[in-house]
Formats: C-alpha cells, structure tokens, sequence
C-alpha cells in the first residue's frame, strides 16, 4: 500500500518490498483518473505509454532500486521538452512534438525515472499565480478557491496530491517557490546555470532555471544532483563552483521593520515570525538587513528592459500570432516595445549599482530567510486584478536570479483558515548543497507533513547532512593550522574546522631545509613507531581545495593520509627526498609545538 504522498523513501521501499513499475504505473492511472483538479496536465503520458516506460525499465534494469531514481514517477512542466508530448507553454498555437529530451529530462530518464505527463502554467512562464492559461487554472489542493501559485502550476500540485514524487518547474521570477508554499512543498531553485535549460522555451533566458519540486529536501537535492552539470547547447550553462557555509552559528538575514509587507495577511507574518524563532532555535544568529536594494533589484524584472527578454522568446510568434496569447501575458510582453538597447543598458547599470549596495548587507549575514511570498489569493481575486495582485506575489522572489543566488523553498506552517505558506532561504552562488542542511532542519522543525498529508512524517533516510554540503576535505599539518599565519586561507574562503585529531603512528615530521618562514615536510615511514603528530581536518569549497593543489610547490603535494582512528583523509605530505639533511621535528607531537619552541 502506497502512502498519499510518493516521496522517494516510500517509493524505494516500496519497490524493494516487491512493487514493480508496472504496478506503479497502474497507481499513477488510477491517482490521475481520481484527481479532482482537472487543470493540473496539459498533456497526461497515455496509459499505454506509461505502462509501456514501466516494461522498457523493467527490461533495462530489472533489479529493484538499480538505478538511483528507478520506477519514480515524475511531471514535467509544459514548457520542458519530452520527446513524443507536445510542448505547448500553454498557447495550443504554439504547439510542437519535439523528437528529444530536454537535458534535464534525458538525464532523469537514465536514472531510471519515468515521466508521468506535461502540467499546466501560466502562458509562456509569465506569472506566479496559476491562472493565466487556456487549459484552466489548478487550484491549491488545500482550498479549491485558491490559486496554486505559479507559472509552474500543475507540477506543484502533481507532488502535493500524490500523483508524482516529484515534478519539474522552471523559474526566472518565482515559479519554482510560490506554487511550492501555497501547496506544503519543498522548492528547489538552482544557481543559475548549474542546471542546463537546453530543451526549455525560454522566458527570459539570461535568468531561468529549471526547478524541482519535491516532498522533502533531500528528495530534491538528490533530484537536482541528477539534472547538475554543464551542457554546452546552454550559453548560460557554467561548472558549480561549490560555496559553503558555516557549520554553526549561521547568521540569517530578516526583513526589518522597514522592508515588512505582508499585504494585510497576518496569518503570513505570524507564519515567517515563527520560522525566524525557529532559525533561533536550530542555533542561527537573527540579523535584521536592509531589503531596498534587493526588492529594487526584484522591481527590474517586470518593470525593467528584461521584460524584453520575454519578447525576444517569442517575438516571431507574437508577431502572427498576437490573438492567441493570454490577455494578461500578451499586455506583459508587448509591454517590452518601450524599452531600447539604451534602456538595456541602463538596466544593467543600475543592476550593478543595486549588487554593490547588497554587498554590504550580505556582510552582516551568511544566509537570507525571506516569506515565499507575503500573501495568497482566490482565484476570483487574481482574475478581477492579474496584475497587480501578481507582482504581490513577486515581492520576496524576484531578485533572486538577476543576482545568481542559490534558494530552497520551505514550507513553514498554516494559518488560520487552513492554507499553508512558507519560507525561502537563500544564499550566494552556488551554495546550493551548503544551504540544504539547514534547510532540511528548518522543514523538520516546522513538522507540517508533506503535501495534502499534514500527518506524515519526514524519514530519516531523506536527512541532509553536513557531510553533503558540498565542500572537500583536507588535513593540513603546519602554517594552516588555527592560529597559525596562513590559516586564513580556510577561514577566508568560508572552511569549516572539522576536527583537531593526530596521524597514524608511522608518520615522522621534519623541517625543509632552505624555506623561509620554515616548512614542514610530512612522511611516512611504514614501521616507524611513534605517537602520532598533531593535525587538523578542514572542510573548504573545491576551488579552494583547487588552489591548494595547483599552488603547491614541490617537495610537497596532496596524498592520502591515516588518521589515528584508521580513516584517511587528502592532506600535505612530502616527497622523501627532500628530508635528507633536515631537521627532525617528530617528537615534539607536531608544528605548532615545534613553532613555540623556538620562540
């Protein structure tokens, strides 16, 4: 028996205790026929298709579990390619069958997922709120009245009532968050360019991002690790420069009283006021920042030249085609016609103006926790004000591409009448795996469920650990050690001190000869029979690591080294010709003991 909310724990589970795709698929058929939403799939995969998916992995990789994703069911938002389903951004008009996958779809497929069908969105990815398409408007799966959020719509709602274990989006202003707090969803929304757009209509292409929305953080960070890295068919598309964060002591940027705008919904502030005491809890430092230069950076994407960005997506087809576009949408787009290369331009200077001042705000903080957004709407009253109650919505989201910051959407509660709403953490480029951890501890705390199941229970087994914040570890021996002169070049660059512990006992310690200041040289003798020498485990960013290796200068480099507790950890050793005629330092225990005893 399958829980209502198929997060992959339960999926993986199932599987291992005898379920096969093909019973899967059945479940998705029967889950899709039940749906009380009928606007959540433009296009549902046909039944035959998808029990024919089903057979084709079962043939590939028989073996349960195989494949890091095998058998899970997923929905694509439709303006994502799947070979053999139409791509229609919500426009029939527009409509075209495309013979491949988009990137991130191909590379979900050969994990082993199995897509379940295209989902509903605001036309051409213009909007937050769900409404703006001619296939009908889903509706949050709490409240019928209310809107899903958007543009990424239907994929929301597939995970959040149980008919996929996850779904993907896309976001250039939101849609991977909004439609994840208005439906108790964890949203996943990538540095820009790590995750490769190559198959998806464009919305504005400089800034989208292809989202995942998942029941749990670990669920979509371990998705997301599936669709990372660099295709070269993107122009946007880059390698992760992982960044981290501190292991403790987080300081978390808050709106002030100043930048506070919850549109007379005090069931949303009361909402992020508990996530802020729970950030408190959980050990973060609450920094009060100034929110003007990021919600005047937000103000550009919609009242500044990158709407034209959404113009050059679709400027040939709008040209034939004015009359098929949504009202709302095509009064966006042909909004671009009063911007011009200069005003472009100035768009960009007055964004760079806008990073600079944010600069000093990111200062005072490690991370910013913002409201996903500071209020919700029936679907009535987003119809009656598209415009305005929209760019509502768009208020704590918009900045968030223009500057490249990694964000992970949580849920954070419910209010009073019953709809939930949430938080966003956001952090620096590519801090995408640092900021899971925390992210994860924040949506176990609020203890909400998953989706429509308020009563479920997070597993366990989807827990983010520290261990997978992305960054590398390295043992340093000498001047890099706390308190020692070139220790600053961890702590700098955001390392973490994992540990203060000793080599193995056959390890000897020296001075190189002709090094100014003086160098340890690091070997090992197997046989020798000593105490072990003082060390420290770090964590740092792979560039750093990178550095380090690259800056090296011989006799030293990087090498395995044994621990005394028999774990081996990259760290500076010396090749053992550099050791004749130096000095032997070994039995002072290690490098800082040798430094002070020449003093």
């Amino acid at each position: 028996m399958l829980p209502a909310i198929l997060d992959l724990t339960a999926v993986k589970a199932a599987y291992a205790a005898g379920l096969t795709p093909l019973l899967m698929a059945e479940e998705i058929i029967a889950r899709r026929n039940a749906s009380d939403d009928p606007a959540v799939f433009i296009t549902a995969t046909p039944d035959d298709d998808l029990r024919a998916a089903a057979r084709a992995l079962m043939e590939l990789a028989p073996e349960p579990n195989s494949l890091p994703l095998w058998g899970v069911p997923f929905a694509v938002k439709d303006n994502i390619d799947v070979a053999g389903l139409p791509t229609t951004a919500a426009c029939p008009s527009f409509a075209y069958t495309p013979e491949r996958d988009a990137t991130v779809v191909a590379r979900l497929k050969a994990a082993g997922a199995i897509v379940i069908g295209k989902t509903n969105l605001d036309q051409f990815a213009t909007g937050l709120n769900g409404t703006r398409s001619p296939y009908g408007a889903p509706r949050s799966v709490f409240n019928k009245d209310y809107v899903s959020g958007g543009s990424s719509s239907g994929s929301a709602v597939t995970v959040a009532s149980g008919m996929a274990s996850f779904a993907l989006g896309t976001d250039t202003a939101g849609s991977g968050r909004v439609p994840a707090a208005f439906n108790n969803l964890v949203g996943i929304k990538p540095t820009p360019g790590l995750v490769p757009n190559v198959g998806v209509v464009p919305a504005c292409r400089s800034v989208d991002v292809v989202t995942v929305f998942a029941a749990t953080v670990g669920d979509g960070v371990a998705i997301r690790k599936v669709m990372d890295g660099v295709d070269a068919g993107d122009p946007y598309s880059r390698p992760a420069v992982p960044a981290s964060l501190p292991a403790s002591g987080l300081r978390i940027g808050v709106l002030d009283e100043a930048e506070r705008e919850f549109f007379g919904n005090t069931d949303y502030e009361a909402i992020y006021d508990a996530a802020i005491e729970r950030a408190r809890s959980l050990g973060a430092t609450i920094v009060p920042f100034d929110y003007a230069p990021f919600r005047q950076a937000a103000e550009l994407l919609y009242n500044g030249p990158w709407v034209a960005e959404r113009l050059a997506a679709v400027k040939d087809f709008i040209a034939t085609n004015a009359d098929d576009f949504d009202p709302t949408v095509r009064t966006i787009i042909e909004g671009a016609r009063g911007y011009d290369a200069v005003a472009a331009f100035e768009g960009q200077y007055r964004l760079g103006h806008l990073r600079q001042k944010t600069l000093g705000e990111w200062a005072k903080v490690d991370l910013l926790m913002l409201p996903t957004s500071p209020t919700t709407y029936t679907v009535e009253a987003m119809m009656a004000d598209p415009i305005v109650k929209n760019s509502h919505f768009g208020r704590y989201t918009n900045f968030a591409n223009l500057f490249g910051y990694a964000a992970i959407a949580i849920p954070g509660g419910f209010g009073s009448n019953g709809l939930p709403a949430g938080v966003t953490l956001f952090g620096p480029s590519f801090s995408d795996d640092a900021l899971a951890p925390f992210a994860d501890a924040m949506h176990r705390a609020v203890a909400c469920g998953m989706g429509k199941d308020l009563a479920a229970v997070l597993p366990e087994s989807a827990k983010v650990s520290e261990a997978e914040d992305g960054l590398v570890t390295i043992m340093v021996v000498g001047a890099h050690l706390t308190g020692m002169p070139l220790n600053h070049e961890l702590t700098g660059p955001g390392g973490k001190l994992v540990k203060s512990c000793r080599t193995a006992g056959d390890y000897r310690l020296f001075v190189l000869p002709n090094t100014t200041p003086p160098k340890p040289g690091l070997i090992r003798e197997p046989g020798f029979a000593g105490k072990g020498l003082e060390v420290e485990v770090w964590k740092v960013p792979a560039d750093v690591f990178g550095r380090f290796v690259q800056n090296i200068p011989a006799p030293l480099g990087i090498g395995k080294v044994t621990l005394d507790d028999g774990s081996q950890v990259s760290g500076f050793l010396c090749e053992p010709y550099a050791i004749q005629g130096a000095q032997e330092v070994t039995e002072l225990g290690g490098w800082r003991a040798y430094i002070a005893s020449r003093k």
